[in-house]
């Protein structure tokens, strides 16, 4: 396990323990569809533990960078969109949409430029689907974050106990069959890993830096 991957296991955990605490407790059991707690943790505080080597200013430059490039394409696709026909984008979580090795609080912070293109795209009636290697004892805070931070949540596909012995990139193309066996149109997939992008069943791919494997 890389030094990135235990610090995004380490956040990780610390936040699904604390949301677990907080839906234990008889108040939000009572109301059903409230909000687990958050962790405070300062934007600040949570960029200086981000992964060792990489800059957390030059990441966003390199996210912006390649989101400029699929945004226009998005704006176009879309408008281009036939009729009846049901658009969707796939999404990585970690690194891509939600700021994982430099969002140490809970909800961890959306990826900027990821969150102004998936707006655009929300707003103009495509489907959001994230597609990550996430075990599914976290799907629930995992969506929750997801949605506090301005997604628009169609489909969370995470690992089960069967997927944790599938290859990462196998599991991610076939959730991506799945989306589109029920008949959406995948216009783009958007990740940082090659895992996430190889096997096809998406018109356009969009590959976020990850510093060879630095930022998981």
């Amino acid at each position: 396990m890389t030094g990135s991957s235990r610090r995004r296991l380490i956040g990780v955990t610390a936040a699904a323990t604390a949301v677990t605490a907080a839906l234990m407790s008889p108040a939000v059991a009572a109301a059903g569809a409230a909000a687990p707690a958050a962790v405070s943790t300062t934007a600040t505080a949570a960029r200086t533990a981000a992964a060792a080597d990489v800059d957390y200013d030059t990441w966003q430059k390199d996210c912006r960078a390649v989101m400029a490039q699929a945004l226009p394409y998005l704006k176009e696709r879309i408008a281009k969109a036939s009729s009846g026909e049901k658009q969707a984008i796939v999404l990585d979580i970690d690194n891509t949409a939600l700021e994982t090795d430099f969002g140490f609080s809970y909800p961890q912070p959306a990826n900027a430029p990821v969150l102004e293109a998936a707006k655009y795209a929300q707003d103009h009636g495509v489907a959001l689907f994230f597609v990550t290697a996430r075990p599914d004892i976290i799907k629930s805070v995992t969506e929750y974050n997801l949605k506090n931070v301005g997604y628009k949540v169609s489909g969370l596909h995470v690992r089960n106990f069967i997927d944790l012995f599938t290859n990462v990139a196998e599991y991610k193309t076939a959730q991506r069959v799945a989306i589109e066996a029920k008949g959406y149109t995948i216009i783009a997939n958007i990740g940082n890993s090659a895992t996430d992008l190889s096997g096809g069943h998406a018109e356009k791919t969009y590959k976020l830096p990850d510093y060879d494997g630095q930022l998981s």
